[in-house]
């Protein structure tokens, strides 16, 4: 199965270049393009992408904003902010909006297409370390997450291990646990918390104080 591909940036060397790289794979394909975020949205209507790639930083509308209004789309494509600056405070905005994760633009080709294919299959695409750092100006004074305190004692520890970016099989090792009951675990995580993805539910552990970035 092709997966299909949207390039929100709006610098033409940019979008030219990522083009090249993704429609390069046999099993990628970019159907569209779009210069800011206004743009981006008729295109992902008529196109229905799996991916939308995101610049964070445009005219007209920003990724922040044109990334919630996908989210809130009945069928919404995964976003992935494409940055130059991992410590850029909109990146941090454009998860709390709904993107699946972030990419550095100078990230090899390879690391792209492995970004593009780790969202699309539903999985979060995070780097403790920089959110951690981004996390940590926007903790003070927040309310603990709705259903926070509903989790269970094994469902928090998940939760901590999903903060320091593991995937469902490195949590089963960590555990001593099969990879099925961990993702019945992250399931559980995301109904309570009410979060859309592990990076939803992981910056409401943040922001929460459930898990600490310092």
């Amino acid at each position: 199965m092709t997966l299909t591909v949207v390039i929100a940036d709006d610098e033409d060397l940019v979008r030219t270049g990522l083009r090249i790289i993704i429609d390069a794979e046999p099993d990628l394909a970019v159907v569209g393009e779009a210069a800011d975020g206004a743009a981006v949205l008729p295109v992902v209507r008529r196109e229905r992408p799996d991916v939308v790639l995101m610049d964070v930083r445009m005219p007209a509308l920003d990724g922040i904003q044109a990334t919630a209004r996908l989210v809130a789309l009945d069928d919404p494509p995964k976003v992935l902010v494409v940055t130059t600056f991992e410590n850029d405070d909109h990146v941090y905005d454009a998860l709390r909006a709904g993107a699946s994760g972030f990419l550095l633009k100078r990230a090899r080709p390879d690391d792209l297409v492995k970004a593009i294919k780790v969202v699309a299959a539903g999985e979060s695409l995070l780097f403790p370390a920089a959110i951690r750092a981004l996390a940590g100006g926007r903790t003070a004074g927040r309310a603990a997450a709705p259903g926070i305190d509903r989790l269970t004692s094994r469902e928090g520890d998940v939760l901590r291990l999903m903060a320091r970016g593991l995937s469902n099989t490195e949590i089963a090792a960590e555990l001593v646990v099969g990879a099925e009951t961990v993702k019945t675990h992250v399931g559980n995580v995301l109904a309570k918390l009410g979060a859309r993805d592990r990076t939803q539910a992981v910056i409401a552990a943040y922001e929460s104080g459930f898990v600490s970035p310092r």
